[in-house]
């Protein structure tokens, strides 16, 4: 068997525990969605029978489906043979998740970094993570964090950094209805943490100055 310092792609799997597990696709059933979402709408005083609004159940049903269903991918991880030990950061990564209290989505990007150690990940791979989290119904606090220490546990690197910033429609359309609003999350491991000088690195790279 080999060593994990010669393995060169490590297949995806769910982080014990994690909460929010994204549905499993044999488990999705597409005609009961539809129904519940005609049920739901026509609950709601919406006439689901005109014409304009009969297809609106199914579209509903896969909307919501494709917003669940991630696309599995492999981790993707080469030795770091040339001992690189500087910050790797993926900037505005796009995101795009459901607010798992009101069903409503959230948008935004995720600024995404690590110091390497034994190992450097495929550049994609990042923009793949957050994904992989992000299709399911989430809070960002949660999501934030759950990037973060699956790249730790995957590829045992010296820090790991990861910021998201989203704008909430569940603030911005209904309750509070503050549009402008910007909710920012952080999760900080390892050197990134530990060191001050590291952590306002990473930070500063995040978000360059004019930007």
């Amino acid at each position: 068997m080999s060593s994990p310092a010669h393995q060169a792609e490590r297949p995806v799997t769910m982080v014990p525990g994690a909460h929010g597990r994204p549905p499993r696709h044999d488990h999705v059933d597409v005609a009961a969605a539809e129904r519940a979402a005609a049920q739901f709408l026509s609950a709601l005083g919406i006439a689901v029978d005109a014409e304009s609004l009969r297809d609106t159940p199914r579209r509903m049903a896969h909307a919501y489906a494709e917003l669940f269903s991630p696309r599995p991918f492999d981790l993707t991880t080469f030795p770091n043979d040339e001992g690189y030990d500087e910050l790797v950061l993926v900037r505005a990564i796009p995101v795009r998740s459901v607010c798992e209290h009101h069903m409503l989505p959230f948008s935004g990007v995720a600024h995404v970094g690590y110091l390497p150690g034994r190992r450097i990940v495929g550049l994609s791979k990042l923009a793949r993570i957050v994904e992989h989290f992000a299709c399911r119904p989430q809070v960002q606090e949660r999501l934030t964090k759950q990037v973060a220490d699956w790249l730790q546990a995957r590829l045992h690197p010296k820090g790991v950094g990861v910021v998201v910033e989203a704008d909430h429609s569940c603030m911005t359309l209904r309750g509070v209805r503050a549009p402008g609003s910007h909710t920012v999350t952080s999760a900080l491991l390892g050197v990134l943490r530990d060191d001050a000088r590291s952590r306002s690195e990473f930070f500063a790279l995040a978000h360059p100055t004019g930007r």
